[in-house]
């Protein structure tokens, strides 16, 4: 599998590559990734293909998209495709009155939680500024999910579905973004936004991997049907999938519980008969669905973003997948490579 191979992006006219550039560690996420290595990081990808990157304006309080800007600042407009996200407006303000927690010197800019139809249109207008190009290409509305807003979720759903939506509703239909979607950490909410409204792409952190495989029984289905795209991040599961089954390692941002080490193990054991790297397999699992035409991966180190490009290109023997699946590690059902 090459990472600059072109798939097409569901229904759209769009075109985008198997292998996505996310830019969430960008916004320094935890720690400082200094300019230098940030541009490195662009320049492999592009180096190696991919033409598809994605970012948003929580990252790093806008630090994200600004780098972004000026890595793909004189690149020819349509040689990429672009996503980015709303439902936060950044204000300007003093870098000491800021609490950039998790973020490590970002942007000075403070966040605010927006999904009015006044402040979609203010946070696109604003993101395009950062980006200093004349149209993103896709636009997800971001974390209307449970694990973003908790008990808030039911209400901040409905705000969005209503006033997020028919502001990108209204960018769609006057050609300003080509796609429109909504960007989560949990399929269920993908699902119901799916049934509320004509959304075109999502974008799903994890739920989809091969440890997590619900999303087969009704809302990649209905993507399916309906011609909806959905691009998959955190397809490690938050790491146990890149790291494999050692002591300390993190499940969906938090250690593993031991089924889930279990489980992994057994995978290993496979991976191992096999010659096949676990993160390969992993990587390469996601964008076998027919419905997901590519995988959003970000890094925080060129020797890391070096190491998932290999991955992903790593072949991987029919027979892994069917011994897989006949030791029950793998729903028979889920598509795997050719």
């Amino acid at each position: 599998m090459h990472p600059g191979e072109k798939r097409k992006f569901g229904r759209t006219d769009l075109e985008v590559t198997a292998f996505g550039f996310g830019t969430a560690p960008l916004g320094n996420i935890f720690r400082e990734i200094d300019e230098a290595t940030s541009q490195e990081m662009f320049a492999r990808a592009w180096e190696a293909g991919v033409r598809f990157f994605d970012t948003a304006p929580m990252y790093g309080h806008g630090l994200a998209e600004l780098r972004t800007s000026h890595a793909l600042r004189w690149k020819t407009r349509d040689d990429f495709v672009l996503a980015s996200k709303v439902g936060r407006l950044l204000r300007p303000a003093r870098r000491d009155t800021i609490d950039f927690a998790p973020w490590t010197n970002a942007a000075p800019f403070t966040m605010h939680f927006d999904y009015s139809y006044d402040g979609t249109m203010r946070a696109f207008e604003d993101s395009l500024q950062r980006l200093g190009l004349e149209r993103m290409d896709m636009c997800f509305i971001h974390d209307i999910d449970v694990f973003t807003r908790g008990n808030e979720q039911p209400e901040v759903f409905e705000q969005a579905m209503d006033g997020a939506w028919r502001a990108l509703e209204r960018l769609r239909s006057e050609k300003v973004v080509k796609a429109i979607g909504v960007g989560v950490n949990e399929w269920q909410v993908c699902h119901e936004a799916l049934l509320r409204h004509d959304f075109d792409c999502f974008l799903l952190a994890g739920r989809y991997t091969l440890l997590e495989q619900e999303a087969l029984d009704t809302f990649l289905p209905l993507c399916q049907q309906r011609g909806a795209a959905v691009v998959v991040g955190g397809g490690f599961n938050s790491g146990i999938l890149a790291t494999g089954a050692k002591e300390g390692a993190k499940y969906n941002y938090a250690p593993a519980p031991r089924d889930i080490i279990d489980k992994v193990a057994k995978i290993e054991a496979v991976c191992a008969e096999h010659g096949v790297p676990l993160a390969a397999a992993a990587l390469q699992f996601v964008v076998a669905h027919p419905a997901v035409p590519s995988f959003m991966a970000g890094t925080r180190t060129i020797e890391q973003l070096d190491q998932n490009l290999a991955w992903f290109s790593h072949p991987i023997p029919a027979d892994f997948w069917a011994d897989l699946k006949k030791k029950g590690l793998l729903r028979e059902d889920a598509p795997v490579p050719a």
